[in-house]
């Protein structure tokens, strides 16, 4: 009996030495990478850092538990926005700023990016009306999917919007308002059953869509990283959430009808809601729990594999840039990461985070302070298996295309110290996606263990 124990011990001892030594590895690879081309662009030729991807690694992301994996392999996401890339892509005179785009974001390691796959009436529309589409514009859409795919970027394709721009609930309204319907406001859309039918219809369109460029129908594109129901939803003629939520219900059970292999979310900005009151706390201001949404309750549904949440203190708590953004935001994140992990279950990806430099004090300094914590907090996470899983600039630009700025725009050949923050979170990131592997045989979940005790030590970034 004896001799048995001395073994087990031995065995164990044996364990603990190789994970002190891989902890040990991981950590001193990471403080190495900090320590490198800080101070160089990495669009300078000899400084350039990207992803070495095989085309047969972008295999389909799947969820396990609250992580994203890609081949039994956690992912782990560093992100950017750039909605209007179909746009671009349908004028040839515009189309090089989409490979430019996706150029420069391979160039600092993005390995996701959020585009929209809807443009509803007006110009260059992609659905012209009900089930009435331009094919010059779907076959725009082929190719950022297409580009993508050759710079080894995944994309989250929205697939309507909440706001006028690009059409969105109100054209759906506007439409079902010519064909006779009594509507009288744009929140009709969640709860009309024409017009829900229309936007079933496009959501069956854009899945079965066979790509011109590659010969894949979107449905079975592992280049897609997940569907998103809407962009930022907001149901504010019902407060209590009941119709938005019947309609994430409705519509997240209609996408996996169609498409049972790609992941789903809804689009949220991530305001509590009346489900968790001991919550609301958290919330930017008091109007946020009025607009119909509910974290916790929207993304309990059925068929919803991972939670989103925006960071905006700019527009949402004040126009004037101070040091109440970064308390906000540290606590935004943190409330969101713990409920993701123990409420839900589930990944959240902070699918939208900046500052605009239309704010009075606004500089590349604080720009670059604001994206390092965001970054840094994701890392935290990742750190000990939370539920952490990535972010999403918003929003990247290339050079020459300032008339589309919203105030957000990061052109990152013009700016050498956020290029290189993107550049070392990319890297770290890499770090967590190719050397964790070994960690899940520990669990990738928040406990007290010896195991995150080790990782608190040593795995300081």
């Amino acid at each position: 009996m004896f001799s048995t124990f001395f073994s087990m011990l031995q065995n164990f001892l044996l364990l603990a030495t190789i994970l002190a030594s891989l902890i040990s590895t991981t950590t001193s690879t990471i403080d190495d990478i900090e320590s490198n081309d800080i101070d160089h662009s990495p669009f300078e030729s000899n400084h350039r850092w990207r992803y070495e991807f095989d085309e047969v690694r972008l295999e389909m992301v799947e969820r396990k538990g609250n992580q994203f994996v890609v081949g039994g392999q956690p992912f782990y996401v560093n992100g950017f926005n750039t909605y209007w890339l179909m746009v671009l892509a349908v004028d040839p005179s515009t189309r090089g700023k989409v490979t430019e785009t996706f150029e420069h974001a391979s160039a600092v390691g993005l390995t996701v990016g959020r585009t929209w796959a809807f443009n509803d009436g007006g110009w260059r529309a992609l659905q012209k009306s009900p089930s009435v589409y331009d094919e010059d514009v779907f076959k725009a859409l082929d190719f950022v999917v297409s580009e993508a795919k050759a710079h080894n970027i995944r994309l989250i394709l929205s697939l309507t919007n909440n706001w006028e721009a690009y059409g969105g609930k109100a054209q759906y309204v506007k439409w079902g308002r010519a064909a006779g319907l009594n509507l009288t406001s744009d929140d009709d859309f969640f709860i009309d059953p024409t017009v829900k039918s229309y936007y079933k219809a496009h959501v069956k369109t854009v899945l079965n869509r066979v790509n011109t460029f590659t010969n894949i129908t979107y449905k079975d594109d592992s280049t897609i990283f997940a569907w998103e129901l809407m962009n930022e939803p907001r149901c504010l003629a019902d407060a209590s959430g009941n119709n938005l939520q019947a309609w994430i219900e409705e519509m997240a059970f209609h996408v996996k009808s169609i498409d049972s292999k790609h992941l789903v979310e809804i689009g949220l900005e991530g305001f509590y809601g009346t489900s968790t009151p001991d919550r609301l706390q958290f919330n930017p201001n008091t109007f946020a729990c009025q607009v119909g949404t509910d974290f916790i309750r929207n993304h309990q549904t059925l068929g919803i594999d991972f939670a989103t949440a925006h960071i905006y203190p700019d527009a949402w708590i004040s126009n004037t840039i101070s040091d109440l953004h970064l308390q906000f935001t540290e606590s935004w994140m943190q409330s969101h990461i713990d409920d993701a992990e123990d409420l839900l279950g589930m990944p959240v990806v902070f699918a939208e985070f900046g500052v605009s430099d239309k704010d009075k004090n606004f500089s590349v300094s604080f720009r670059d302070q604001f994206i390092d914590m965001v970054y840094k907090n994701i890392l935290n996470s990742a750190k000990r298996g939370g539920s952490g899983a990535g972010s999403l600039l918003w929003q990247l630009f290339p050079e020459g295309t300032d008339y589309m700025d919203d105030g957000y725009a990061v052109v990152l050949t013009k700016s050498i110290s956020t290029s290189n923050i993107l550049s070392l979170q990319s890297r770290r990131i890499q770090m967590f996606n190719s050397k964790c592997s070994w960690r899940c045989h520990w669990g990738c979940r928040k406990k007290k263990s010896s195991v995150d005790g080790l990782f608190s030590q040593h795995n300081q970034l």
